[in-house]
């Protein structure tokens, strides 16, 4: 029989993004004038070039037209939108190669509002640029799946966490959180939180994988949990990694969920360790996400 359970959309998107791609709001106030600056850095690469060169050019397109229709410009041809437009992209960058010049007082005054606009507009797009790529990021990759397999003997619940920079995150922190859905005594439906308390919880120095282990005891809020009732409940497991950059010395964050069909019972992960022949520690990230089932 197919699953008819509604697929409920994830709190945190696939990739680790800070964007929730999977909610809507609706009946919100938007904020998108006054909240310039957080779009714009929020924003992925990609589009936030695109919107600048796209405002570049047209407000050189603008101030090309009025330079068209006033006329001034000696050096540029009587209405040619052509010329004014690189008179406009000369004035807005200072670059003033000489062969263009204003005469009238009018285009002069064109000429210094334009000036103004491009020392603002290059301020500010500088300012987002720079703050953008000397944004700190994690490097960190979460295995695809969480697997629940025996540990010491007991029943755990584990997924992997790997450092792909190749240096130290110092004092790193990670905090596992269950969320799900429950019947309240009145008969309405809520979503809860609850934290996990994992084995090991710091890690003085995270520089290769890390496996994450919550042990599924009788004070666990997953005991008894199942394929079957992690689907009924809508369960997702949240998880959030804080530490210190070694390199740059700033705080870094990544954040992963695991719903509940990307949890696999009986099953462990793939040794990924071993030893080069120089006595060096080697990972293999290729089979990072791998799991076997057990008999």
């Amino acid at each position: 029989m197919a699953n008819t359970t509604p697929r409920r959309p994830r709190l945190v998107p696939r990739d680790g993004s800070d964007r929730l791609t999977q909610v809507r709001i609706v009946g919100g106030r938007r904020r998108l004038l006054n909240d310039v600056y957080y779009s714009m850095v929020q924003a992925p690469w990609w589009r936030l070039v695109l919107a600048i060169f796209v405002t570049y050019v047209v407000v050189n397109v603008l101030f090309a037209l009025v330079y068209a229709f006033t006329g001034g410009i000696e050096g540029a041809r009587a209405g040619s939108l052509s010329d004014a437009f690189y008179f406009s992209v000369q004035t807005m960058a200072t670059i003033g190669y000489g062969a263009m010049h204003p005469t009238t007082h009018l285009a002069n005054v064109l000429v210094t509002l334009e000036a103004i606009l491009g020392l603002l507009g290059f301020a500010m797009a500088t300012g987002v640029l720079f703050a953008k790529f000397a944004r700190p990021s994690a490097q960190l990759v979460f295995s695809n799946v969480a697997v629940v397999t025996a540990r010491e003997g007991k029943r755990t619940l584990m997924f992997r966490v790997g450092n792909e920079r190749q240096n130290h995150v110092v004092e790193a922190t990670v905090k596992v959180s269950l969320v799900r859905d429950e019947i309240t005594l009145e008969g309405e439906r809520v979503r809860r939180w609850y934290e996990l308390p994992v084995v090991r919880q710091t890690s003085p120095v995270f520089a290769l994988t890390w496996t994450v282990m919550h042990v599924l005891d009788a004070d666990s809020k997953l005991f008894g949990a199942t394929n079957d009732t992690m689907r009924a409940d809508r369960t997702e497991i949240v998880v959030t990694l804080v530490g210190l950059d070694a390199t740059l010395s700033a705080m870094i964050h990544a954040r992963h969920s695991y719903t509940f069909d990307e949890v696999v019972f009986d099953a462990r992960f793939v040794d990924i360790m071993s030893l080069g022949d120089e006595g060096q520690r080697v990972i293999d990230f290729s089979r990072f996400h791998d799991v076997e089932r057990l008999s």
